[in-house]
């Protein structure tokens, strides 16, 4: 059996491609002011599935929010303001940086994005990078990863939950792990997947540092926000389709099957499976940058 797991001796992309930021990034995204409040925040999130928000002063970065920052905030009618929950972004590009030196610093930064400055003397606002416009410029452009194959780099240790959890149970455990999606279980058998997303757009859960009655609130189980049937792959999945997928579907992780009973109508999709683990958009990423 050809061994999947080994460096690939083919030309890398990055080799005779240096590429600036600058090409990739979304120039002039969506942004709040520091003062905007926090409910509107999290609508826009809500409204167009945000991951990242960039808060500014007069254009000039001043921080980040996050749909894991949002899920902190509780009151419908809260007032707190964007400068109250947003967080310094771990990492901040300019546009003439080269992709792939971003792409490390972003993951190992452990996060998903990197705002985009005029320059480091210059922190007015021009654009946004994120991990899925890395991906997409190494995919389309040729770049070769270094496994050919999932079961490389899968995580069989995987945190999931059940059909019959409670959404708070669930966010708590997300915010817990940093994990900002799991697995949904039914007899053992993976049915779904639930994301922060899901969670914000269910408008069910007010959890955070104004509310006492989160419990109350959160009671609600996750068979009626999940996401069903998931997408999924199997570990002989080459990674440059899961790379396909992973941008098809605008997802963050790929569920890793076996013995899967696909939908007829959606041959990506299980009506159910055996868990075997889980690869997320980052693992893919590290896979064409190594």
């Amino acid at each position: 059996m050809e061994n999947t797991c080994v460096r690939s001796v083919k030309k890398n992309w990055k080799v005779n491609n240096v590429s600036p930021v600058e090409e990739i990034m979304t120039p002039d995204p969506v942004t709040v002011s520091v003062d905007t409040q926090a409910t509107k925040v999290r609508s826009i999130f809500r409204e167009e599935g945000f991951r990242t928000i960039p808060v500014v002063f007069q254009n000039r970065l001043e921080g980040i929010i996050t749909r894991g920052d949002i899920l902190n905030i509780s009151s419908t009618k809260s007032n707190i303001e964007a400068r109250g929950i947003m967080e310094h972004p771990r990492v901040i590009a300019t546009p003439d940086m080269e992709i792939t030196s971003v792409a490390r610093e972003i993951m190992k930064a452990d996060t998903v994005y990197a705002p985009v400055v005029e320059s480091q003397d210059d922190m007015h606002l021009v654009g946004i990078v994120t991990v899925t416009d890395i991906l997409r410029k190494l995919l389309y452009e040729g770049a070769t990863p270094r496994n050919k194959t999932l079961e490389c780099i899968i995580s069989s240790e995987v945190v999931t939950c059940n059909h019959d959890d409670l959404i708070s149970h669930v966010w708590k455990r997300m915010d817990e792990t940093g994990f900002s999606g799991l697995p949904v279980m039914r007899n053992k058998k993976i049915i779904g997947i639930i994301t922060r997303l899901d969670i914000i757009k269910s408008r069910h859960v007010r959890m955070g540092h104004e509310s006492e009655s989160h419990e109350i609130r959160g009671a609600i189980m996750v068979e009626k926000i999940m996401k069903t049937p998931p997408v999924v792959a199997t570990p002989r999945t080459l990674i440059g389709e899961a790379a396909e997928i992973l941008l098809e579907y605008d997802i963050g992780r790929l569920i890793i099957v076996k013995n899967p009973i696909y939908v007829k109508k959606e041959p990506r999709r299980a009506k159910e499976a055996d868990l075997i683990g889980i690869v997320s958009r980052e693992d893919i990423l590290w896979s064409y940058l190594n």
